[in-house]
């Protein structure tokens, strides 16, 4: 009987995936010691995507307000639809969120936004000033700390 190469990979994952198990459980009981390390479930890798989950949960929170138009959790991309504050209508903005790596750091977030204003019945571009790209990673940030805070404490 022969293994597809499609069986043969998910053969290989299961094991690989085996055996980082078993050293884990290994590191986990602390090879005899008295003391034995507590697992640190808010590790800053501990995910199941393909970033930082921390940084992509309070992604998501400080979006919510957004409609969303595409969310790619291994890829860590969130992308937001135009948005129009319902208290100035003649402004509009949409956000990217790019997390690139899977620590929680501030240089693995990018924010970038784009901002259009309604001129004579049209959306023209408009700059997008500094400090409100640099506000929404800070609160961000702060947003996946306090997450990141709340799984180690309880």
């Amino acid at each position: 009987m022969t293994m597809t190469a499609n069986a043969t990979r998910n053969t290989r994952k299961l094991i690989v995936r085996g055996i980082v198990i078993g050293t884990m459980a290994v590191l986990a009981t602390g090879c005899g010691k008295k003391d034995r390390p507590k697992a640190d479930l808010a590790a800053s890798q501990v995910t199941t995507i393909g970033v930082n989950a921390y940084l992509w949960r309070a992604s998501l929170d400080a979006l919510s307000f957004m409609p969303l138009v595409q969310t790619d959790s291994n890829g860590g991309v969130i992308v937001t639809d135009w948005y129009a504050n319902p208290k100035n209508p003649g402004e509009r903005m949409k956000v990217t969120v790019s997390i690139v790596d899977q620590d929680l750091r501030a240089d693995a977030l990018r924010v970038a936004a784009s901002r259009q204003t309604l001129t004579g019945g049209q959306w023209v571009d408009a700059p997008v000033q500094a400090v409100t790209v640099q506000k929404l990673e800070d609160i961000i940030l702060t947003k996946a700390r306090d997450l990141r805070r709340a799984a180690i404490s309880g």
